[in-house]
């Protein structure tokens, strides 16, 4: 017993051991019997070495930590022998890379992989095999035994399977501290650990949904780093995979916890990249009002006092959260985040030397998607509904730009509509001349609806290849589309119309000029006044973002380079093209 009390994973099992010599659970031809009552049968009369004894014991404790011996009341339907191998060869496996004691001899070294589940399943259609039907602790008797739970008071049954996970979550993270040197013995406690890494080591190994985001999130404790960029609390860095702690704050660890929740949540959510055109430091206000409110509806440590907090604002998104709030602008700019009064604690840079960055979208979103499947399956409890659709969304990769270009088309430019008319017969009709049919055909104001038009930035700044990809994409979806010509405008110090052109032929007559800037206004205004140019007919802008501020008052859409920005705010959608 002083053996297998000496791992801390099985001594968190409250476990009792019966040597009573008339006990008719006693096995009769092995060493121990476990029950789901946590009560451990073993041999009165039997000798054997004490490492044997210990290996054991383990095995059968394990029975309860794994779940094969959940304690409940009423009557109990006991294992078959199936699965009773099954679970002997799953714990036997385990034991192999977690030694206790000592494997007896006449046990097989092997086991083949596969969960209980799928080796009970397998072996009842192809057999149990002789090696491992008589694996446990009990001779060629069951070492397993559901009984019915009694004696528990309130009502609360022990969960065997919580404990042991528990137990051995904290024995990892202990043998981790003594190979890093924060402490001598697995019994022992850490030295020298700070508040806020204690905070991030219980996100790995208790709060599944933010483990995966905390094991690659980088801790910065530097006091002269926070006090040059005044974070008074904290700021995070999502492209850097680091969070910056003011080390001169002192909070409990249930506040570190909050506050590390509050900087994973603001990186994992990409709330840094979703400002677009608002004003950054009341969209980072409104991201912190949506964060707290999820974290306090999760109980996730103990907010600090002083945080952003508003219950009227529960339920809201980040961007609706910041329709509210800029409103009020004097009052929301005298607010301040973790990283102090009027400035964000979400950073657009690393404050300190270049490292490695990690792949943000892979991190972020399968760390995400992980711990919130993690959290789901072991039912740790409900998640707010919020938190649960935007990592929903993060789940889904955001569609090619020529995917979205397609959608594009498929809404704003129309497809021509065959009319039926008896005014043009059926060619069929010549088959049955006594039976009249009407014609299909485009009528002419049919045809000349279905067009878009196209300002092509044809400066001496254009890549040729975004050219050749943007046409071959327009040219594609418009032929889809049945689309006979659009309206094409190439504009570099002037607007030059080249009237309607077959999609097939726009690539060929583009040339690019070796002028200066791009002025494109003209041409988008040249369209606009045109009679010939329908006008609801969408507008397609292909530039470089090198160019002047438009103003488009129809449909409109941007085909720009992936890294480039256009000098305004854009009213339509805006296609990047990789």
């Amino acid at each position: 017993m002083r053996l297998f009390r000496a791992n801390p994973a099985l001594a968190a099992l409250d476990l009792s051991v019966c040597r009573t010599e008339d006990c008719p659970l006693t096995p009769g031809d092995g060493l121990v019997r476990a029950d789901s009552a946590g009560l451990l049968h073993v041999h009165p009369a039997r000798i054997a070495d004490p490492a044997h004894w210990a290996w054991a014991l383990a095995h059968a404790g394990l029975h309860l930590g794994f779940g094969h011996l959940p304690a409940a009341r009423g009557e109990r339907v006991q294992p078959d022998r199936h699965e009773l191998a099954a679970r002997c060869t799953v714990v036997n496996r385990f034991l192999l890379t977690f030694p206790v004691g000592t494997v007896p001899d006449e046990l097989p070294l092997s086991y083949p992989d596969g969960d209980e589940e799928r080796l009970a399943a397998r072996w009842r259609r192809t057999g149990l095999p002789a090696v491992y039907e008589h694996c446990g602790t009990a001779g060629t008797e069951p070492d397993q035994l559901l009984v019915p739970a009694v004696g528990w008071f309130g009502g609360h049954l022990p969960d065997w399977q919580l404990a042991f996970a528990g137990a051995l979550t904290r024995t990892v993270s202990a043998a981790m501290d003594v190979a890093g040197g924060r402490r001598d013995t697995l019994d022992g406690e850490a030295t020298g650990r700070q508040p806020w890494e204690r905070a991030l080591g219980w996100f790995v190994s208790s709060f599944p949904l933010l483990g995966g985001i905390a094991a690659g999130i980088r801790l910065v404790a530097d006091a002269e780093l926070a006090r040059a960029h005044g974070i008074a609390v904290a700021a995070v860095d999502a492209e850097a995979g680091e969070i910056y702690i003011n080390p001169v704050r002192r909070f409990d660890d249930e506040e570190w916890r909050f506050v590390l929740a509050h900087e994973m949540l603001h990186a994992a959510l990409r709330h840094g990249d979703r400002c677009g055109g608002r004003d950054p430091y009341l969209f980072n206000v409104a991201c912190d009002y949506v964060v707290n409110g999820w974290l306090c509806e999760m109980q996730v440590g103990t907010m600090p006092d002083g945080l952003l907090h508003d219950p009227s604002l529960a339920g809201l998104s980040a961007e609706e959260g910041y329709d509210r709030i800029a409103v009020d602008l004097r009052r929301m700019r005298r607010l301040a985040t973790l990283r102090g009064k009027g400035v964000g604690d979400v950073l657009g840079a690393p404050l300190g030397p270049p490292r490695d960055h990690v792949d943000l979208d892979g991190f972020y979103r399968r760390g995400l998607a992980q711990g919130l499947d993690l959290h789901e399956r072991q039912e740790r409890g409900f998640l707010p509904g919020g938190l649960v659709e935007e990592i929903r969304a993060l789940s889904h990769p955001p569609l090619p730009w020529d995917a979205r270009l397609a959608r594009w088309f498929d809404e704003f430019v129309p497809r021509p509509e065959p009319v039926r008319s008896y005014a043009r017969p059926s060619r069929r009709q010549s088959a049955t001349p006594d039976i009249p049919r009407a014609g299909r055909h485009f009528p002419p104001e049919e045809i000349a609806r279905c067009t878009f038009g196209v300002v092509l930035d044809t400066s001496g700044s254009m890549d040729r290849t975004l050219l050749g990809k943007a046409l071959g994409a327009i040219a594609s979806y418009a032929e889809a589309r049945d689309v006979p010509a659009a309206r094409v405008v190439f504009c570099d110090t002037a607007p030059h119309d080249a009237g309607y052109l077959q999609v097939t032929e726009i690539a060929g007559r583009v040339r690019v000029h070796g002028r200066g800037g791009t002025v494109l206004q003209p041409g988008i205004d040249l369209l606009q006044r045109a009679e010939d140019f329908p006008p609801g007919a969408p507008v397609l802008v292909i530039t470089d973002g090198w160019c002047d501020v438009l103003r488009v008052r129809r449909e409109h859409a941007y085909l720009i380079p992936e890294n480039a920005r256009l000098p305004f705010t854009a009213r339509g959608p805006v296609f990047r093209v990789r």
